[in-house]
């Protein structure tokens, strides 16, 4: 039997909720949840969710968030060696790393807004936004830095506007629940990183 991840799973309210979205929303609670304690099999998960959610994306038209998909993935096998067997152990970023990476943001946001905008993109703005912070985001997580869950609260928050504006709303609870898992990350890796 032939199953068409495209084809509608559920209608409720007029929206129409495909397999694929609901099987990428399912692998990415898992993967984002299990983030915040800071297990190695966080990345498995990341990378399947990843995988569903660039060809959603892409078919969506949201460009940049359909190319943060390999970049997540890259970032997954990275996490899953670079963390090594006992997973997660948190530290903080410098004064002077923040200063960079904050100045990393806003150049790169600035460039590539106008870029997502010319290509037609469904949310250049927000699209870029969320890009660029998902980058460093996930290069700080990688790196096991407290710091990539407020950025993470931010991006996500973003996110949760954009997908819901753009009537993904599955989606959009998605990212709205990343921003509550967020939360609980920051706190945890925020207590180990402060030891």
């Amino acid at each position: 039997m032939h199953l068409n991840f495209m084809a509608t799973f559920i209608t409720a309210w007029g929206y129409h909720l495909t397999y694929l979205e609901f099987i990428a929303f399912i692998t990415s609670v898992v993967g984002v949840g299990l983030g915040v304690f800071g297990p190695r099999s966080t990345w498995p998960w990341w990378n399947i969710s990843s995988l569903l959610y660039a060809a959603l994306f892409y078919e969506q038209k949201y460009y940049a968030s359909a190319a943060l998909q390999f970049i997540f993935i890259a970032g997954g096998f990275w996490g899953w060696f670079g963390w090594g067997a006992k997973g997660a152990t948190p530290a903080k970023v410098t004064r002077k790393e923040k200063i960079i990476w904050g100045a990393v943001f806003l150049i790169s946001w600035g460039a590539l807004y106008p870029f997502l905008k010319r290509i037609g993109a469904a949310a250049s703005l927000t699209d870029a936004f969320g890009f660029v912070g998902s980058c460093i985001a996930q290069i700080l997580m990688v790196l096991e830095k407290y710091e990539s869950w407020p950025l993470w609260f931010v991006v996500d928050g973003v996110y949760t506007y954009q997908f819901w504006r753009g009537g993904s709303y599955l989606t959009a609870i998605l990212y709205f629940i990343f921003v509550l898992i967020a939360v609980a990350g920051w706190k945890r890796w925020l207590k180990e990183a402060s030891k």
